[in-house]
């Protein structure tokens, strides 16, 4: 009997359970996962980790689940769910999956003063979420234009217990946020791939909502329209922050300089790519 160790807990393997699990490692790897073990034990581990199951209904799970993410399925889509910050959340084909790049939008937020914060093309929450829950007594605004995204963002702000403190409202950009409302922070992850750059991602990003990856056109369509009404909806010398690629730093933060904003600065996520630009409203 071997075993692997995962979800802090081992689970032993019978011989004939070793053999299944090898195999599905092949599968992976063939389909061009490069950690496919580590893969195909997480996905064990994602079956069998509830115990009393039906071993028989659980094996056929497994199979299922490892052909899903042979065809490259995004691993959050089978398991339901990614960690992010400090937090789990819900994720579907309808949201852009959280990537731990994108924590350093929210570590850099978490160094600022605010109590209330408005999150444009909030998709999962993932972002505004996880600032009012680090945050006790802050309150916020996430809006996107897919009701989809909109509906498991209060799935995800009831979970970890923010729905008190969460205002989620349809709509382009600054078109869902009343016209008199003023923050002490803007945040954003807005679509920044450019259309040509589409053809050119891992498979996994075709099961995500294309319209949170790319603009269709030169990837800074969403800065544009973010910079030109940010500083009416912040008070003076609040921040805008928002996530970029990591070849946008100069584009967006000139957009940043055209619309008022002081100190704008471009700053790296911890793998040292630009990933952040932020500057201070007017």
């Amino acid at each position: 009997m071997s075993g692997f160790f995962a979800r802090g807990r081992l689970f032993d393997l019978e011989e004939s359970d070793q053999e299944r699990l090898n195999a599905a490692a092949v599968r992976l790897r063939d389909a061009g996962l490069d950690n496919a073990r580590g893969e195909a034990q997480m996905l064990w581990a994602s079956v069998f980790a509830t115990d009393g199951r039906d071993r028989g209904a659980a094996l056929q799970e497994f199979d299922h689940r490892v052909g899903q993410r042979a065809a490259r399925m995004p691993m959050s889509h089978i398991l339901g769910g990614r960690d992010f910050f400090a937090h789990r959340f819900a994720v579907t084909a309808d949201v852009l999956d959280p990537r731990p790049e994108t924590e350093t939008l929210v570590s850099l937020a978490l160094e600022r003063p605010w109590t209330r914060v408005l999150d444009l093309g909030t998709g999962s929450g993932a972002i505004v979420i996880s600032l009012l829950a680090a945050r006790a007594g802050a309150s916020g605004m996430g809006t996107d234009l897919s009701q989809g995204a909109l509906e498991i963002a209060a799935q995800n702000a009831r979970q970890i217990g923010v729905a008190d403190r969460l205002a989620l409202r349809q709509g382009a950009w600054f078109d869902a946020v009343p016209g008199d409302a003023v923050f002490d922070l803007i945040v954003s992850n807005p679509p920044y791939i450019s259309s040509d750059e589409m053809s050119r991602l891992a498979p996994e990003l075709s099961f995500e909502p294309r319209m949170a990856l790319t603009d269709e056109g030169d990837g800074l369509s969403a800065y544009r329209a973010i910079c030109a009404r940010a500083a009416a909806h912040l008070s003076a010398g609040a921040p805008l922050m928002v996530e970029i690629g990591h070849s946008q730093g100069a584009a967006v933060a000139a957009l940043f300089d055209a619309a008022g904003f002081r100190a704008v600065r471009v700053l790296p996520d911890l793998d040292g790519r630009d990933r952040v630009v932020t500057g201070d409203a007017p």
